[in-house]
């Protein structure tokens, strides 16, 4: 049987057209999709995109705990390879509830850089010296410091002979002298140099979990807990966490965020701090709180655009739940901003405009899973904001290690 000419050429337009397609959906998912998978050991991983694309399991990777595959569409065309880390079936009990941090800084950091008063054309000899705000202060000749007054002791007893200052600038460790130089207005030694050892803040628990050992792990915040002066994240030497009741809103509109506003309910620790990270503050607390509801981590691949649930509290000390959107899944945002949300519950917008400030780490539940955590508003229009990967979160959490297979 023979087609007619006419047929052969829409049949070949029709092919092309469809080969095209297919290439422009590959080039796609490749670029849109992580090169970095979890995949929990009791389920087959599945990923939410529009047209189905498939994980075929290859050969064992060269890092320990991880193996690469191939990511296909429809099963047959090879989209890219990634790698995949399957780890143990992983339960979390939601947050929501704020908390409060005071941090101890693992050395003093520097937020301001001023000539020292009384002296021709005020000599800053820290700046002189190389010093640059956000350098983190370790130690003066040899001597760990880890307060301002320790540092300000070691200035004070070199009487103005020049001192050996080891900081820490980025991830390098730097060593510099200074001379310190003697103000006649306030009678001491000293470098024109201010410095801060000491934080404190609220912010909302993501989850809580517990060890094989029974210890009640928490994740909070979102992201790094960082200087206020000079942004730069806090190296963690200890701290505590300290219970908060949120008693007044500061609502939030078009380019000026709001704030939920707390206070101290004791002096009294509930937990203790870990690490201070990209992914947020971790540690453990003493106690789990009462009537915590209990759901899967879910991972990168179990998110779809859509109805989800933001868990936060705005008055008190229990969380409520509320209805969100997730507009975006930004896979290969290197800047943890992995989600794009909007509030669309009718209270949480009458109550706070939106996301505010205190709201960061507070859960993103989607189709009953863990998928993630609030950390930042968008200046302009504060019913939407960033979210953050929950496996990202998981994998700084120290049951990570134990989950990993």
């Amino acid at each position: 049987m023979r087609f007619p000419k006419k047929w052969i050429g829409r049949l070949a337009v029709c092919a092309a057209a469809l080969f095209a397609g297919l290439g422009g959906a590959v080039q796609h998912y490749a670029l849109e999709l992580p090169d970095h998978f979890y995949q929990a050991a009791d389920r087959p991983l599945s990923i939410a995109t529009v047209l189905p694309v498939t994980l075929e399991r290859g050969r064992a990777s060269a890092v320990p705990q991880m193996q690469e595959a191939e990511l296909r569409l429809f099963g047959m065309i090879p989209v890219k390879t990634v790698a995949l880390t399957t780890v143990k079936p992983a339960d979390a009990y939601i947050g929501g509830e704020p908390f409060g941090i005071r941090m101890l800084m693992a050395g003093c950091m520097v937020v301001s850089l001023t000539g020292v008063p009384g002296l021709p054309a005020d000599p800053c000899p820290a700046a002189e010296a190389g010093i640059a705000v956000g350098d983190v202060i370790q130690a003066v000749n040899g001597k760990p410091v880890s307060s301002n007054a320790e540092l300000q002791a070691a200035v004070s007893g070199s009487s103005g002979a020049p001192v050996s200052v080891e900081l820490i600038r980025g991830d390098a460790l730097e060593k510099v002298e200074i001379t310190p130089v003697f103000s006649p207005l306030t009678k001491r030694w000293q470098t024109g140099m201010w410095v801060r050892d000491s934080t404190a803040g609220i912010g909302t628990v993501t989850y809580y979990m517990r060890s094989a050992v029974g210890q009640i792990r928490f994740a909070g915040l979102g992201h790094a807990v960082c200087d206020p002066d000079t942004g730069e994240q806090i190296p963690l030497a200890s701290g505590d966490v300290v219970a908060v009741t949120v008693n007044d809103v500061v609502s939030g509109s078009a380019g000026r965020p709001g704030e939920l506003r707390g206070r101290f309910e004791t002096g009294d620790s509930i937990g203790t701090l870990q690490a201070n990270t990209p992914c947020g503050v971790f540690g453990i607390m003493h106690a789990l709180p009462e009537k915590r509801q209990q759901v899967p981590v879910g991972f990168r691949q179990d998110i779809s655009r859509g109805p989800a649930e933001i868990y936060t509290t705005v008055d008190g000390s229990v969380p409520q739940a509320y209805s969100a959107e997730i507009e975006e899944i930004r896979s290969a945002d290197a800047s943890m901003r992995d989600l794009v949300i909007r509030v669309t519950d009718p209270q949480l917008l009458a109550l706070t405009g939106g996301i505010v400030q205190g709201m960061s780490g507070s859960p993103i539940v989607q189709n009953g899973r863990l998928v993630g955590a609030v950390t930042h508003v968008f200046v302009r229009d504060p019913s939407r904001g960033y979210g953050i990967f929950a496996e990202r979160m998981y994998a700084q959490t120290t049951a990570f290690a134990d989950a990993v297979r």
